[in-house]
C-alpha cells in the first residue's frame, strides 16, 4: 500500500482512506452490518489504515458499526471522526453547529466510548460554529490532545482564512473538504493553496460524486425513497441529464484506458498531490477493491489536461448541497 503523510509533522497513512459514512446512513435504508465490517477487515487486508467516521453519522451508529469493525485490530488502524453537526431526533433533515468548548469536551468523550478505544488519531471540528470563535473552538480541542484523547487536529469545509487562524491556536493536521472531478472549489477558493503553505494534508470526501462519478447511477429513480441524494441539486430534474452526459465522457475516457469510470475519478484525485488522501466511501467489499486498485493508475500530462477540460468549475449543473446545507460550510 501507498502511503501519504498526515500534515507536515504527522504519520503516514495510506494514500487512500476508507469512508464508512454510507454504511449506516443518507444513502441506505439499514444496511448489511456483516457485509460492511467484512469490508472494514478487507481494508486493513489491503492496506488500508484511515478510517473515517463522525458522530452525526446514524447518528452514532457508525462510530459503534466502526468500533465493532476494529475490535482486537485497533494497531491496524488510523482513526478519524468528527464533531458539531447536531441532528434533531425526529427531524432528519435539521441540523445545527455546536462548537463550544463543553459541547466539544462531552463529544469526544462519547465518541471514545463508541469506537472502543481510548485515544483517536484524528479529530475533525465537522462544520465551524458562526457563533463561536475558532480559536476557542481550536483551543479545546487542543485541550483534548494535551489530555492524551486526541493526536491530531482538523478541520472539515473551513475557509482558507479560517484554516489560517485555526493553525496559528495549534497545529493542523487535516482539512477535509469535498473535492473531486465535480467539486473543484478548493482550487479556486484557496483552500487547497492554504494547507500547502501550511503544510496542512488535504482528505477530499466524496472524490467520487457520491458515487455519481462511476456512471452507475442512470437515473433519480436509482436512489432509495431515504437517500440523501434525493435532496441535493445536481441530481434532481435536468442537473441530473446535463451532468450524466458529463459522465459519460468519463466512461468513454476510462473504457480508452481499460479501467472504470470510478478509478480514473480516483485516479485523478490522487494525482493532484502527495498531501492529498481522499476517502472514498463504501458498504461492499468488491467496490472497495476497485477503489484501491486505482493506486495502480497512472495519468498522463494529456489525460489529466483532457479531464480538466471536460471538468472546468462551472460544468456541473446544481450546487453540491441544497441551501440549508450550504448554509453551514464556512465560505
Amino acid at each position: 500500500m501507498q502511503t501519504r503523510q498526515l500534515g507536515k509533522n504527522g504519520p503516514q497513512v495510506s494514500a487512500l482512506g476508507l469512508g464508512c459514512m454510507g454504511m449506516t446512513d443518507f444513502y441506505t435504508t439499514g444496511g448489511d452490518t456483516k457485509e460492511a465490517i467484512a469490508t472494514v477487515h478487507q481494508a486493513l487486508e489491503l492496506g488500508v489504515t484511515l478510517f473515517d467516521t463522525a458522530d452525526m453519522y446514524g447518528p452514532h451508529t457508525n462510530e459503534q458499526l466502526l468500533g465493532e469493525a476494529l475490535a482486537g485490530k485497533r494497531d491496524q488502524a488510523f482513526i478519524a471522526s468528527k464533531f458539531g453537526i447536531v441532528r434533531t431526533p425526529g427531524d432528519a433533515g435539521a441540523r445545527g453547529v455546536n462548537g463550544s468548548p463543553e459541547y466539544i469536551r462531552a463529544a469526544i468523550d462519547g465518541t471514545l466510548q463508541r469506537l472502543k478505544i481510548d485515544t483517536l488519531d484524528l479529530y475533525y471540528q465537522h462544520r465551524i460554529d458562526p457563533n463561536i470563535a475558532i480559536e476557542e473552538s481550536v483551543g479545546a480541542m487542543a485541550e483534548l490532545v494535551k489530555a492524551g484523547k486526541v493526536r491530531y487536529l482538523g478541520l472539515s469545509e473551513a475557509s482558507a482564512a479560517t484554516l489560517e487562524r485555526a493553525h496559528k491556536v495549534h497545529p493542523i493536521a487535516a482539512l477535509q473538504t469535498e473535492y473531486s472531478l465535480w467539486s473543484r472549489e478548493p482550487e479556486e477558493n484557496g483552500a487547497l493553496e492554504t494547507c500547502r503553505r501550511l503544510g496542512i494534508a488535504f482528505v477530499p470526501y466524496s472524490p467520487l460524486g457520491r458515487g455519481f462519478l462511476t456512471g452507475t447511477l442512470k437515473s433519480p429513480d436509482d436512489f432509495a425513497a431515504d437517500d440523501y441524494r434525493r435532496s441535493s441539486p445536481r441530481f434532481q430534474g435536468e442537473n441530473f441529464g446535463k451532468n450524466l452526459l458529463l459522465v459519460e465522457k468519463v466512461q468513454q475516457l476510462a473504457a480508452d484506458k481499460g479501467i472504470t469510470a470510478g478509478q480514473l475519478a480516483l485516479a485523478w484525485v490522487l494525482a493532484q498531490g502527495s498531501d492529498v488522501i481522499p476517502i472514498p466511501g463504501t458498504k461492499q467489499r468488491k467496490y472497495l477493491q476497485e477503489n484501491v486498485a486505482a493506486l495502480q493508475v497512472t495519468l498522463s500530462p494529456a489525460e489529466l489536461k483532457a479531464l480538466r477540460d471536460l471538468f472546468p468549475v462551472a460544468a456541473v449543473a446544481g450546487g453540491r448541497y441544497p441551501e440549508s446545507g450550504l448554509k453551514l460550510v464556512n465560505g
